[in-house]
């Protein structure tokens, strides 16, 4: 299968990010991220200019992302500038010296399409429906209104992190309450003005502010973290984050844990705009994810037009399994089966049949083998700990925690939540026995891995579940290895297991 890459190059107000993303027809990731904290930004509020030293820091930093891809050959090279290149008075002359020096011809983003790429990111890493996409940079901030997936409206302000700290906060000292109101008042006149930011549904947010805070605030409340994919951030997590910021100078504020070095100075500011957004937009709290302009960009290439995903959710988990090479002759007929038992026990009424949980369900079937491209040899943990590394959009930190917990106890042991339990509603700890164990019975009828057990008929009685196994061939083995999980079934469901 052809592989393809793209190198997107987001030249920021803060920070220049260059991202590689390798994709097939049937899977995409990103392989390769480099990082500077150019601040080309950096005294434009009060100059209208780039200045020199900003300036030659990133004319620098392009020659160094072009040089990389020239060296491992990647010739498809998409550069966007944003906000402080938008409007920088000096921007032709910073873009022929960039085509000069680094060979790079860089596309200046409207407000507006810089807000299109927040939304593209969001949309396609989220299950945002109804509401509006944040994204702050260092700039300017784009909101956006959704509306059954679609962007209605969309605009940008020049109120980004690093504008608002050169503009309102003083550098390096601990600011003043009259400080963080006159931002605050500042922010909430220009948001205003966006009529549609109070229609309700959800906010989520794009953008390295975002993303900070979201660590900061699972880390402040004792929350396992794998990543910050699908995390929200309460109003009142942010508020305390807020006023622990608000007493310490920008240099302590960068060993807050969750914070990074280089974003200790703005985060403060950063988290003043989100907070008076969710105000004036009466949002009780804001979803993160990992995604950002760059991946809307990729998924425009990705995806043509529209440039959407059907169900985030479905394509995460098939795009995870197809990384890893996954055989889904069989993964798709350990799904089918682990349904199959799953809505016949819900429609006896053994289990409530919340089709929430066979969404977690089908997940686990579909990914409990990927740990098999590291080794057959405990595949199960090592299943678990890639499920629990790749972020998996569109799904909660709580949903992968349980998705990955349950492809580690489909081979065997006793399910638990273990370092999970911070993230656990009441009853995930039955939630996790009931996937465990259908995914485990399914794993044990597919034993062969070659679909000879078609289909099974299940027939639930007082105090037993009977499966009668429909094939074409011999199925001793397949009826062997089932019977050998009543354990775990009647843990899982409260009834005696019998295989015919």
């Amino acid at each position: 299968m052809p592989e393809s890459r793209l190198a997107v190059i987001d030249c920021g107000s803060n920070s220049f990010r260059l991202v590689v993303f390798n994709y097939t027809d049937s899977w995409w990731k990103r392989t390769d991220e480099i990082h500077e904290a150019v601040r080309v930004g950096e005294g434009l509020d009060a100059t209208g200019k780039l200045q020199a030293d900003p300036m030659e820091r990133a004319l620098e930093t392009l020659e160094l992302y072009a040089h990389f891809c020239n060296a491992i050959g990647i010739d498809a090279i998409r550069a966007v500038a944003t906000s402080a290149i938008r409007d920088a008075s000096n921007q032709a002359a910073f873009l022929k010296a960039a085509r000069k020096r680094s060979g790079l011809l860089i596309e200046v983003l409207s407000g507006e399409e810089e807000a299109r790429y927040g939304y593209l990111a969001a949309v396609n890493s989220t299950t945002l429906s109804q509401g509006v996409v944040l994204d702050l940079g260092g700039g300017s901030m784009q909101l956006t209104r959704v509306d059954g997936r679609e962007e209605t409206e969309g605009r940008s302000w020049p109120l980004g992190a690093v504008r608002m700290t050169e503009r309102f906060l003083p550098e390096g000292d601990k600011p003043r309450r009259k400080q963080i109101k006159a931002l605050r008042d500042h922010v909430a006149s220009e948001v205003e003005r966006a009529g549609w930011l109070d229609e309700g549904g959800r906010l989520t947010g794009v953008g390295g502010t975002v993303r900070n805070l979201a660590a900061a605030a699972q880390l402040a409340a004792g929350l396992p973290s794998y990543g910050i994919q699908g995390f929200r951030i309460t109003r009142d997590a942010l508020r305390d984050l807020i006023e622990t910021f608000s007493a310490m100078t920008a240099s302590e504020r960068a060993s807050v844990p969750g914070i990074k070095f280089a974003r200790g100075d703005l985060i403060l500011a950063g988290a003043v705009v989100i907070d008076t957004v969710m105000e004036v937009g009466g949002f009780g709290m804001i979803e993160a994810t990992a995604a950002g302009l760059r991946e809307g960009v990729f998924f425009e290439s990705l995806l043509g037009d529209p440039p959407l995903f059907d169900d985030v959710r479905e394509v995460t988990v098939r795009n995870l399994a197809a990384q890893y090479e996954a055989d889904f002759a069989h993964t798709e007929h350990v799904a089918q089966l682990s349904l199959e038992l799953w809505d016949g026990l819900a429609a006896a009424g053994v289990h409530r049949g919340d089709p929430k949980e066979r969404e977690l369900l089908w997940a686990t079937a579909m990914l409990h083998d990927i740990g098999t491209a590291i080794d057959y040899d405990d595949h199960h943990k090592h299943s678990r700990y890639l499920i629990l590394s790749a972020g998996m959009p569109g799904y909660s930190p709580r949903e992968v925690a349980l998705i990955g917990q349950a492809a580690r106890y489909h081979r065997k042991g006793n399910p638990g939540l273990g370092e999970f339990t911070a993230l656990a509603r009441p009853g995930d700890e039955e939630l996790l026995n009931r996937i465990a164990a259908a995914v485990r019975i399914a794993e044990q009828l597919e034993r062969s891995r070659d679909q000879a057990v078609h289909a099974c008929d299940i027939v639930v009685e007082d105090s037993s579940v009977s499966l009668r196994l429909r094939a074409e061939v011999d199925v001793t083995i397949a009826r062997w290895a089932t019977e050998r999980q009543g354990d775990v079934f009647r843990k899982a469901f409260g009834r005696e297991l019998s295989v015919s």
